[in-house]
């Protein structure tokens, strides 16, 4: 799909092989996945994404037998799509205790970590999972990180396509303009901008982009301001071509999942601005408010392998599963799916027009659809652009991917008519059409 071009740490720094789309794999298997196991397996309830039964059925599972590594790594898990803290902290402790050398338990476990801002306590964690460069980036962040000043910050689109820009200013400098995707990890600069603002590398690696040698950086960015709301002590990353130049020439860089997920982030597209706000469970409940008197219930938020966010949606006569949530970014479709998930669906796809690009840095070749529908919550399309990528599994499991199904990811296009609110204090998603008020 072509808003999976963009680079995440496993493109990046594994040279990640598999052609997936954020959220990118079907449901359609979960019936076969229930009959097989009697419909109680928690592994199998957590791939089809019911994940408060896995919860339960993994605690039952721990109950009679609390020394089993999978049940309390995947219980930890499920607390960890929900930002359940607590829960999450004690699961995946138990895991690591069992198991200390295991990766997928420490990933996780660093994750959860990082997601509180406590990155000292992950620094071992990714050691342990082998993940150096996280190790060393996040232990040289001292003091504390993404430090909020101010409290509300509004800034307008300058373009919507192909991708959205907005303005920023970096570490006090001129404004620049950066594009925004929640298929991305960090904040990330462009080499030129990075160097204007006097970054210094702790961690500097080779790597490959597009089939392109590219050196990837990170480091700690003194100050990011978007409107009247300023973030200090942020990590951030940028990237260079092997002579130094710039990777990519649309923008000065992008604004991932983790400088959204420490505010509340309205990302209104029919208003063409972006609203960002402290995070706080009073700007979570007049959120809440303002989306009810809209009309909209809340839609279940998750977040997955630490910055893909996911709800419920459907594609056709799929009824409710779970969906990627792919806000900015760029490109012209509405929705991507596998194309084992618009055959089973039965969506009308046009072979003759394929189109080459990109999904995790990696060249695939997609080909347009037209569902009858596609659906998040009630907002509603119909026979709207879409595209089909018959090379995408219809699982990829931890490493690369989340482990649990996924029906599609909605993208860019889909969200035009409205404003979307990602409220990680309750994890909900609040979609109402038009402009925000």
């Amino acid at each position: 799909m072509t808003d999976d071009g963009i680079w995440d740490r496993r493109s990046l720094f594994r040279g990640a092989a598999v052609l997936a789309g954020a959220a990118a794999t079907a449901p359609l298997l979960e019936s076969a996945a229930m009959a097989a196991t009697g419909g109680g397996d928690a592994d199998a309830l957590f791939k089809a994404g019911k994940f408060e039964q896995a919860g339960r059925a993994y605690e039952e599972i721990l109950k009679r037998d609390p020394q089993n590594l999978s049940a309390a790594r995947g219980r930890g898990h499920v607390g960890l799509l929900s930002n359940r803290f607590a829960e999450a902290e004690k699961y995946l402790k138990t895991a690591v205790s069992l198991a200390p050398g295991d990766k997928e338990a420490n990933e996780l476990l660093g994750d959860c970590y990082i997601r509180q801002d406590k990155f000292a306590l992950s620094v071992p964690c990714w050691k342990a999972a082998g993940v150096d460069d996280y190790a060393k980036w996040f232990a040289a962040v001292s003091g504390e990180p993404y430090q909020i000043k101010g409290d509300v910050g509004r800034v307008r689109f300058q373009q919507m396509d192909p991708r959205p820009l907005v303005e920023a200013s970096v570490n006090g400098g001129p404004a620049k303009k950066f594009t925004f995707y929640t298929g991305a990890p960090n904040l990330s600069l462009t080499a030129s901008v990075a160097k204007e603002a006097g970054l210094t590398p702790v961690v500097s690696q080779k790597t490959d982009f597009e089939g392109t040698p590219i050196w990837v950086y990170y480091g700690v960015l003194e100050s990011f301001k978007l409107g009247d709301l300023e973030l200090r002590n942020v990590p951030v990353g940028w990237s260079s071509t092997e002579s130094g130049g710039d990777v990519g020439t649309d923008g000065d860089g992008m604004i991932g999942t983790w400088v959204f997920y420490h505010l509340l982030t309205t990302f209104d597209y029919a208003g063409r601005q972006l609203i960002l706000r402290r995070r706080t469970p009073e700007t979570a409940r007049k959120a809440r408010a303002a989306a009810a008197r809209a009309g909209a219930s809340p839609l279940p938020l998750w977040l997955a392998r630490d910055h893909n966010l996911h709800s419920l949606g459907s594609i056709a006569d799929s009824g409710q599963r779970v969906v990627g949530v792919n806000l900015g970014g760029f490109g012209e479709i509405a929705a991507g799916m596998p194309g084992d998930v618009a055959k089973r669906l039965g969506v009308r796809t046009d072979q003759d027009r394929p189109i080459e690009t990109f999904a995790h840095s990696h060249p695939t070749i997609t080909y347009p659809c037209y569902p009858k529908e596609i659906r998040l919550g009630d907002a509603v399309a119909r026979h709207v652009y879409c595209e089909a990528d018959p090379n995408m599994p219809v699982n990829v499991p931890w490493p690369y991917g989340t482990g649990f199904d996924g029906l599609a990811h909605f993208a860019h296009c889909f969200f035009k008519p409205y404003n979307v609110t990602l409220d990680f204090t309750g994890m909900n998603l609040y979609l109402v059409r038009g402009k925000a008020t």
